[in-house]
This record gives C-alpha cells, sequence and structure tokens, in this order.
C-alpha cells in the first residue's frame, strides 16, 4: 500500500510537521506492506508563488501566524476550494477594511485569485504519484487549502481514498468536515498515530463498514454515502505509544527551496501532551489540548534519546519543544544530560510562571532559552479570574529572573475578561515605564478570543453566551451558521471587561515599553556591605545609587520574592534586629521604592524589579561614572545610600495602533 501524506499551506515553512512525521513512523513501522511518504506542499507553494509575484519570507509568516484570528489563509485558499478565483473577494474586502493595509487586502486578493492554479498542480502531483491513500493533515490555517487539495485529488483519481486529520478535525469539527465535504472519505479526530494504522489496515484488507466500525474517534461513510461518526477513545495515547517522527525528506526538499534563505529551521520534538496545571484548573481562555487534557510525558530516557537521535541525524540543534507545558521532573533527569552531553542546542519551551531562578538556570544551561511562561496579565485579580494560578507579581519576577539568566521570554498581554474593572489596570499601567528594562510583551494587549474547548466556550455561566463563528468562517466557507458552529475553532462574543479607554492606556504604556526597551537598563549586584543600582530609564532620571542601611540591604534582598510589608516587616526584623523597623517605615520605604522604580507591586506584594549584574566589576565602574556625572546643587556628588538623581515625572507616550 502507497500513503501519501500531504503538509499544505499555511503551515511553517521553518519546521518539518511533527503530526506527518509520527504519522509516517506509524505507517512504516505498524501497517505490514505499507510506506509512507511526505509531500512538503507547503515549500513547494513557497517556490510557485515566488516564481509569479514579489512574495517573501514575512508574508509568510502573515499568512501562517499573523493573520489567524482573521482567518486570511484560510480566505486566501477558499478560491481554490469553490472553484471560484473571485470567491467572496467583496465581502473580504468589506470585513477586513480598516485591519489591513491596503498592500495586505490587495496581496490577499491575488494571492485568492492565483491559488486555484497552484492546487491543481499539486493535486496532479499527488495523483501522479499513484497513492492508495492520501492524507492531509490541518491545523491553524491549512483547513481551505487541504480541503481544496483533497476535491480536486477525487475528482481527478475517485479511486484514491482521503484521509484529514489533525486540530482542525478534533471533536465537533471533524465532524463537520466530514458531514459537509462528501470528497473526503475519512476523518480522523483526536490522536492519530493508533487510529491511521487501524484504519489503513482495513482498507488495505478491503474491510466493510464493521473494521471502519472498531477505529475510535473515525469518521467514515454508509452505504448511503452518509457520514456515520465513531465515539471518541475513552483515554488519551499513553506515552510509551507515542513514537518519534520521522523527519526523513523535509530537510532536503527545504535545501532545494527558496525558503531555504529565509529561515533557519528547527526540528520539532515531543516530550508530553495535555497539560498538568489544567487537569486542576483549566485557564478558562485556553481551546488547546482539544479533547485531551490528561497530561502524559515520555520517560526521561526516551525524551533524551529521541532528542539526541533528531540532532545527530539531522545536524540541527535548534529545536521546537510543542509541550503544552513543561514536565518539571524533566528539569532533574533530561536537562542534566542535555547539559553533560556538550551539545550547544537552542530549544524554545512553554512554561509555567513561578518557576524558580534556579529552575531557570537549568533551562537556559540546557539551551532551552526561548520560553513562553504564559504570563497574559500583570495584575492579581485579572489572573485570578483565568484561574492561572500565578500572581502578578510572580509573572514580573519571572520577567526579571529570565532576563537575569539569560532566558528570552516570550509572553502576550490579554483583557476583555468578565469581571475585570479598569481598577485592575490602572495601577500596572501607572509602573510600566519601572519594567522598561525587561522583556515588553510580543504585542499590543489584545482582547481575549474565545476558543472551542476552553471553559468560556462550554461554560456560558462564565460571562459569554450567544457565540457565533467568527466572521471570517461566513466568508470563507459556503455552509448554514448552523454547521459553521460546529466547524469553527474561533468565536464572536459580546465584549467583556474593560472598556476602550483602559485598553488605550494600556496599549499606549506597552508600545511605549517595546520601542524603549533596547535602551533600557536596571542592574544591581550585591557586595556584601553594599547594593549597587545602576539605571538608565526614560522616566527615571537617576543613574546610579547605593544602598548601605543594614535594614535596607536585607529588605531589598528578601524582595527577591514577592512580600507584603507586613511580612518584610516580620521577616526582616528577624534578620537585621539591632536595626529593625516598624511596618509604618517599612510602608514608606516600600512607597520610596516604588517611586524609584526598584519594585514592582501588586495586591498588596512587592518584589524588586533590578537583575543582578552580570559582571560586578563592570558595575562597580558603572556606578562610579554615573555618580560622578550627576552633581548635586552645591558640586557634590550623590552619597552612598540615595539616588544620583531623583525619579523624573512619567509622562505616557500615545501612539495609535496601526492597521496589520
Amino acid at each position: 500500500m502507497r500513503v501519501l501524506l500531504v503538509n499544505m499551506p499555511w503551515s511553517p515553512i521553518d519546521l518539518p510537521s511533527l503530526a506527518l512525521g509520527i504519522l509516517k513512523r506509524s505507517v512504516d513501522e505498524r501497517v505490514p506492506g505499507a510506506r509512507a511518504e511526505v509531500l512538503h506542499a507547503n515549500l513547494e507553494f513557497t517556490d510557485w508563488i515566488t516564481e509569479r509575484t514579489e512574495f517573501t519570507a514575512d508574508d509568510y509568516e502573515y499568512y501562517a501566524l499573523s493573520s489567524y484570528f482573521m482567518g486570511c489563509g484560510d480566505w486566501v485558499f477558499s478560491s481554490a476550494l469553490y472553484d471560484d478565483p473571485a470567491w467572496r473577494d467583496q465581502e473580504f474586502a468589506d470585513a477586513m477594511k480598516g485591519k489591513l493595509r491596503k498592500s495586505r487586502l490587495r496581496m490577499s486578493q491575488e494571492l485568492h485569485r492565483a491559488v486555484p492554479e497552484f492546487v491543481e498542480m499539486i493535486a496532479e502531483r499527488i495523483v501522479a504519484y499513484g497513492p492508495d491513500v492520501v492524507g492531509f493533515t490541518s491545523t491553524f490555517q491549512q483547513n481551505t487549502a487541504a480541503l481544496a487539495a483533497a476535491r480536486h485529488v477525487k475528482r481527478l483519481a475517485p479511486h484514491i481514498v482521503t484521509v484529514m486529520g489533525g486540530a482542525n478535525c478534533d471533536g465537533e469539527q471533524g465532524e463537520a468536515v466530514h458531514r459537509n465535504f462528501p470528497f473526503v472519505d475519512h476523518v480522523i479526530r483526536g490522536e492519530g498515530e493508533s487510529a491511521f494504522p487501524q484504519l489503513l489496515t482495513a482498507i488495505g484488507e478491503g474491510a466493510g463498514p464493521d473494521a471502519f466500525a472498531a477505529v475510535p474517534g473515525l469518521c467514515h461513510r454508509g452505504a448511503d454515502g452518509a457520514s456515520v461518526v465513531n465515539p471518541m477513545a475513552t483515554s488519551p495515547l499513553p506515552p510509551v505509544a507515542i513514537l518519534p517522527p520521522d523527519y526523513s525528506g523535509y530537510f532536503e526538499r527545504l535545501g532545494t527551496s527558496v525558503a531555504r534563505n529565509w529561515v533557519e529551521p528547527k526540528l520539532v520534538v515531543e516530550g508530553a501532551r495535555g497539560c498538568w496545571w489544567g487537569e486542576k484548573h483549566h485557564c478558562t481562555f485556553c481551546g488547546l489540548n482539544g479533547s485531551f487534557m490528561q497530561y502524559r510525558s515520555k520517560s526521561p530516557e526516551t525524551f533524551y534519546s529521541e532528542i539526541m537521535e533528531l540532532a545527530r541525524k539531522h545536524r540541527v540543534l535548534d529545536m521546537y519543544l510543542v509541550d503544552n507545558i513543561l514536565d518539571m521532573g524533566y528539569l532533574s533527569t533530561v536537562l542534566p544530560r542535555i547539559i553533560e552531553s556538550g551539545y550547544d542546542l537552542r530549544m524554545h519551551i512553554e512554561i509555567k510562571a513561578n518557576m524558580r531562578r534556579s529552575q531557570l538556570r537549568t533551562l537556559a544551561d540546557a539551551g532551552l532559552i526561548y520560553v513562553q511562561p504564559g504570563i497574559e496579565s500583570l495584575n492579581n485579580r485579572v489572573l485570578d479570574l483565568m484561574d492561572k494560578g500565578v500572581s502578578g507579581c510572580q509573572n514580573v519576577r519571572m520577567l526579571r529572573d529570565g532576563a537575569e539568566t539569560g532566558l528570552s521570554v516570550a509572553w502576550n498581554y490579554l483583557h476583555g475578561f468578565p469581571g475585570e474593572t479598569a481598577e485592575d489596570y490602572d495601577p500596572v499601567i501607572a509602573q510600566i515605564p519601572a519594567l522598561e528594562h525587561l522583556n515588553p510583551p510580543v504585542d499590543l494587549s489584545a482582547r481575549i478570543a474565545i476558543e472551542r474547548f476552553s471553559p468560556y466556550f462550554n461554560r456560558p455561566e462564565l460571562g459569554f453566551d450567544g457565540l457565533r463563528p467568527e466572521e471570517h468562517y461566513r466568508f470563507t466557507y459556503d455552509l448554514p451558521e448552523s454547521e459553521l458552529y460546529d466547524l469553527a475553532y474561533v468565536f464572536e462574543a459580546p465584549q467583556r471587561g474593560i472598556g476602550e479607554p483602559t485598553v488605550t492606556a494600556l496599549n499606549d504604556a506597552l508600545d511605549a515599553w517595546k520601542k524603549n526597551h533596547a535602551d533600557a537598563r536596571l542592574t544591581h549586584a550585591d557586595l556584601g556591605d553594599r547594593i549597587v543600582l545602576v539605571s538608565r530609564r526614560r522616566m527615571f532620571a537617576w543613574r546610579a545609587m547605593e544602598l548601605t542601611d543594614p535594614f535596607e540591604l536585607v529588605a531589598f534582598r528578601l524582595l527577591d520574592q514577592p512580600h507584603t510589608a507586613a511580612a518584610l516587616t516580620r521577616k526582616a526584623a528577624a534578620r537585621a534586629k539591632d536595626a529593625a523597623r516598624d511596618e509604618g517605615e517599612v510602608q514608606r520605604l516600600l512607597d520610596s521604592w516604588a517611586g524609584l522604580g526598584l519594585v514592582f507591586t501588586d495586591g498588596g506584594q512587592y518584589v524588586h524589579i533590578a537583575p543582578s549584574a552580570v559582571n560586578e566589576d563592570l558595575l562597580r565602574l558603572d556606578f562610579m561614572r554615573h555618580a560622578h556625572a550627576a552633581l548635586d546643587a552645591s558640586g557634590q556628588p550623590a552619597g552612598p545610600g540615595s539616588a544620583a538623581s531623583g525619579p523624573a515625572r512619567p509622562e505616557p507616550a500615545r501612539a495609535e495602533p496601526a492597521p496589520v
């Protein structure tokens, strides 16, 4: 049996498909007499479109990722799905007015007119390969491209069995795909590495409907052509059943593609599925993990071996770890072995924001230097509405410790949660200028999207009811809204939470943070008898400072972790008995430090925001340079224990967000 697995646009071009890599190995190892190959149609498209237009790497990234919540990538290929180069062109233009720059709107329409030719070409390539079965993966903005290719393959060669699977085919979405697109013979819902070999075995044996009925989650067709839906599996695959991917062919094909000049390829690795935090507290806005939230991870030995084998085989050290959250056990098992291996890996990983500094150092030493800690907000109350399990001060501590340990921290700021108020945001907005030396969010704050499988989708009592599929589904598919409701992943909902004045103030502050981050600095060096601080932030005039008072030294060190004023008073008094202060004095000290931009406060807690200086000798010189430069009115340099110059009054910058 010949099986062809197809990775259509807009799958990222710098990553091989993990799903198809796993399925290829599943077919080759678990289906007797079957052999699978992967067609990297996303790379084929890159070469095809660059021969005809001035298409760039940034353009591909836009349709693959950036435009996801507007559906631009899927709309582009809807023309091929419906054999109409002008398919709902005006509806798209009307909907995107004010959302897209004219150049981006024009490119989307040009691609829309052009891609039917590409889909016809790729369908002919598929048929010429002579497969018995062709499988399409569909995740993010691959759905219309995959459906269009399946339709053209079926038209050219009705005998070829077409199968779809992937994140866009989970649960009700897979049922809707199978029900509405009869040229798709089978849809696999849920984890495919077990179900797909079962399906292929049944096809190869010429088995009837009874054999198909035994495949969990499968959608297949009855004798009358109607869609038949099997129940989903009742439990997820155990980690021992999750095979490592086979990326044969991807790097060779990338090497002959124009995309090789655009990207640094990365290996995709997988240590775990599900979310151990989500099992206990499902974040209210999160729709990840679909049908199975249960957390399960590969054994440390298996995971380490897979990482090393992939690196050796493909001679690639950049890796993207797709786990929704790091298995904390790997910190003492897998990561020390990676450190000892001598491999200079660079890895992306999602973590929880309350990890300790020592744990972050282990990540950095092992090469997991790109982290996404799921920060989402810097306010306790809003984080509680999300059920995140962290505080605002813990999130700021994560940004500080990430900077200190050399991690690149990627995070998003979200708003629009039912029950949030302007009072939750105003104190954070006022303190953002003090944070400009730390990693800003990737973009401006975004109102949350309502995603299928999230608590906000499943539980209207949390604040969202009357949901409709997002507008882009309506001008992409020729389906009634009842069918779109089952097909869609993202939904329109009434706006909740803060109003536009607060959103504008927040985004003005975030925009200023992003613009000024590269030039901002705040560090400290603990020299035992004193703590030296150096600052260069636009809203704070002081440049160098020393803390020498015994109580202040103890208090600053304690503020490495979040403390309330009462807790700080109690703990500092126990450590600096001869210099103890009462709670009122401690509160005044904290207020002073907040004014100098040394601490962040939220929910009654305080945490200092100065990463440790990498080189204390250089910091001493830096301190002396700034201190001598900052003369007071009498011509004397500022003395120890005070700032070289007082804080400037913040004046928030204003910036109107531009269309993408």
